[in-house]
């Protein structure tokens, strides 16, 4: 199997710009490609992306006009438009092409296994970054790692091609002892700590001292740790304290995604969040009030839009 050759990124909000960035910084900007339907493409050249005050040159390929499977195909879109990008790039997965999903939660990646197959799919979750878009402006710093992995048990071959493709151009990566249960670790901070953000309007400083935010954020990371738990994953109340303990030493001025997401009247990535956690407990018998509440609470806040 050849190395990686060929990237192409689909969604530009925060996650996508940073990646398409990097990505161009290293391979340069013919060898990256940055899908969308022709008129997200010609909005995209019109206006221009910004990354942290730097125009940024990408390459703006609509995806329809391209025969050629990519190596590498990252998918940074909101949850909401996932199943649209899949159709929008089903032709440019070949039998060597490599899937990796940026999105938050536990479910994208089964999504793109059904749709192309479990063995072009390698497990990521993004993390140590804080990127923030405001309009065609993102924000980046620290640029933070992909933690990559397979699930136990199968063909690792097309995640050592990946990190191959990683150490060939320094890009920051971990490879976790079990890939399954750091997706289930980042959800349990997640659903605790952007719900709350969300639902009580507030940045990290009203999660980090006692009183309801922080209450429910807890609340909400326990509901998870019992699901998980109910679902095969061995998550714990240690969880939960590291979790919190990371949140408490955060600026406390910052803003987790779903914060963002409310401040600018966006659709939010609750669905990933309560929404799984809700299916989830459902098929277990197992209540999560709190879970139940935010969720309502979150759909609240988007009707009024």
């Amino acid at each position: 199997m050849r190395p990686i050759q060929t990237v192409g990124v689909i969604g530009l909000g925060s996650l996508g710009v940073l990646y398409a960035t990097l990505f161009t910084g290293a391979l340069g900007k013919d060898r990256v490609l940055v899908l969308a339907d022709s008129r997200r493409t010609a909005r995209y050249r019109e206006e221009g992306v910004w990354c942290n005050d730097q125009l940024c040159d990408f390459n703006y390929v609509d995806a329809a006009s391209r025969t050629e499977p990519v190596d590498l195909l990252l998918f940074a879109v909101k949850f909401g438009g996932l199943r649209d990008a899949i159709q929008t790039c089903r032709h440019l997965v070949g039998p060597d092409t490599i899937l990796l999903s940026v999105l938050n939660g536990i479910v994208s990646e089964e999504i793109l296994a059904e749709a192309f197959g479990p063995e072009h799919v390698v497990w990521c979750v993004a993390e140590k970054m804080a990127a923030k878009k405001e309009g065609n402006r993102v924000t980046c710093g620290p640029w933070g790692e992909l933690a990559v992995g397979v699930p136990a048990g199968e063909d690792p071959a097309r995640l050592h091609r990946l990190t191959a493709f990683f150490d060939a151009i320094h890009f920051s990566y971990v490879l976790p002892p079990d890939i399954r249960i750091h997706l289930w670790s980042k959800l349990l901070c997640n659903t605790g700590c952007n719900q709350a953000a969300m639902v009580f309007q507030c940045d990290y400083s009203l999660l980090q001292r006692p009183g309801t935010p922080r209450d429910t954020m807890i609340g909400a990371m326990r509901e998870v740790v019992a699901v998980a738990n109910a679902e095969g994953v061995p998550l714990s109340e240690q969880d939960v304290t590291t979790w919190v303990d990371i949140i408490d030493h955060l600026p406390s001025d910052g803003e987790p995604s779903m914060r963002q997401d409310g401040k600018n009247r966006r659709k939010s990535e609750v669905e990933l969040f309560s929404g799984t956690i809700r299916r989830l407990a459902a098929k277990h018998g197992i209540p999560v009030p709190v879970n139940d509440w935010l969720y309502e609470q979150v759909q609240e806040m988007e009707r009024a839009y």
